[in-house]
């Protein structure tokens, strides 16, 4: 049987606005003590925004990290005060322009877990509508490290993009698996 690992000790090492970096003290199965350094997060949420005709909203940002061009759906950090499904309808307005009518949970999952306790809580949004508003403006300004296109795909590009490796962003593969498990069961 696995054991639980025991707490030591914790100390924050820095915060940002995004993340806090903690380093602990626990034990070890072996009863030795072990250190660990893990970022701890509020969450994130990520969303498949599909429209009536079945094609799915997509973002395509540059990624700093590596350099490169990704293709993913949008999503983002959960926001201190609201819960993740306020989060959801945040970030789509604020990376889409799209408001929803309807949400459907898909899941949730840690991207990242032995380096993260971040939970992404993954949905499905339906019945969408474009509504351009000043909070979204003033989002896009006070997010000044992002530049968002719009991507449009069917479900079928979303697949070969992935098997070629123009969609390479582990969550946005990560949710398009519980999007494919959900629509098989339904």
């Amino acid at each position: 049987m696995l054991k639980k690992l025991e707490q030591i000790s914790t100390k924050k090492i820095f915060s940002n606005p995004y993340w806090e970096y903690f380093f602990d003290k626990y034990r070890m199965p072996n009863g030795e003590i072990g250190e660990y350094n893990y970022v701890n997060s509020r969450g994130s949420t990520m969303m498949i925004p599909v429209l009536d005709d079945g094609r799915v909203i997509m973002t395509k940002q540059y990624r700093y990290l590596n350099q490169r061009i990704s293709i993913e759906f949008p999503g983002g950090g959960v926001d201190k005060g609201l819960t993740p499904e306020e989060n959801a309808a945040k970030e789509l307005l604020e990376e889409t322009g799209c408001k929803y009518k309807k949400i459907i949970k898909l899941g949730e999952f840690n991207p990242f877990n032995g380096v993260t306790n971040e939970i992404c809580h993954a949905y499905i949004c339906k019945g969408l509508n474009y509504e351009e508003n000043e909070k979204q403006e003033e989002s896009k300004r006070n997010e000044e490290s992002e530049e968002i296109e719009i991507e449009i795909l069917t479900q079928k590009e979303i697949d070969e993009a992935i098997k070629s490796g123009l969609i390479w962003d582990g969550m946005t593969m990560a949710v398009w698996s519980l999007y494919k498990a959900h629509i098989s069961a339904n």
